[in-house]
């Protein structure tokens, strides 16, 4: 692996971890056993490594997040964009985290990511009015871009809720409040479930409250 993406994935870990506000350019050399001069070398400073991560989001999102084209809708499909939504939230967690911060020291990163929202939020439009055309969703017309835009609204804010509401440091998640997130999302869509396919959907809620059980670990037990 090249120096440069080693200081991504070792930046990206530590913000994760311990959250980016605690989190500098000389953490991140020393975690790397780096002189700080070998890291400026490659990045100007924390922003420019932020930056970087941010590029790794955006094309999770615009690779995993798009509508489908032939597939049959069934539990398995719908199950991939749940399981897509749990792993951004989960690998790149330090940023909805801190999301208001991050995005006013930068102005081209709040660009970026306003653009790249865009784009989810047309996808999801794009998705939902899929699966009310193939019968899965009863829903209006006019409800889907309301509908599609809270869902982003509950995604993007899901992890900083979940850390004011936690007796946990600011900065670490666990698995399992994710997954819960996952189920809130799912929760929604299933007031909006055919007939047809609300068993679809009680599928999906008990693989993910298994999700949440097998991920609690015993100290967010006594945490929360």
């Amino acid at each position: 692996m090249k120096t440069r993406d080693k200081i991504v994935q070792a930046s990206l870990e530590l913000f994760n971890k311990h959250g980016e506000r605690n989190i500098s350019t000389n953490h991140i050399s020393a975690h790397l056993n780096m002189s700080p001069g070998n890291l400026y070398y490659h990045f100007r400073n924390k922003e420019d490594i932020i930056r970087s991560i941010f590029t790794l989001y955006e094309s999770d999102i615009i690779k995993d997040f798009k509508p489908y084209l032939t597939q049959e809708v069934n539990s398995e499909l719908l199950l991939n964009y749940f399981d897509t939504l749990f792993n951004i939230l989960w690998n790149y967690r330090f940023l909805y985290n801190n999301l208001a911060d991050i995005l006013s020291r930068d102005e081209v990163l709040k660009v970026r990511y306003r653009q790249t929202q865009e784009q989810v939020l047309s996808r999801s439009n794009y998705i939902i009015a899929q699966l009310k055309d193939d019968g899965v969703l009863i829903i209006d017309e006019s409800e889907i871009a309301p509908l599609a835009d809270t869902l982003k609204l509950m995604t993007s804010f899901w992890v900083s809720y979940k850390l004011t509401q936690s007796k946990s440091p600011i900065g670490s998640i666990s698995k399992a409040s994710l997954y819960e997130g996952v189920l809130r999302v799912l929760l929604i869509l299933k007031t909006y479930a055919a007939p047809n396919s609300i068993t679809t959907f009680d599928k999906l809620k008990e693989h993910y409250q298994e999700q949440v059980t097998s991920s609690i670990q015993p100290e967010d037990e006594i945490k929360e």
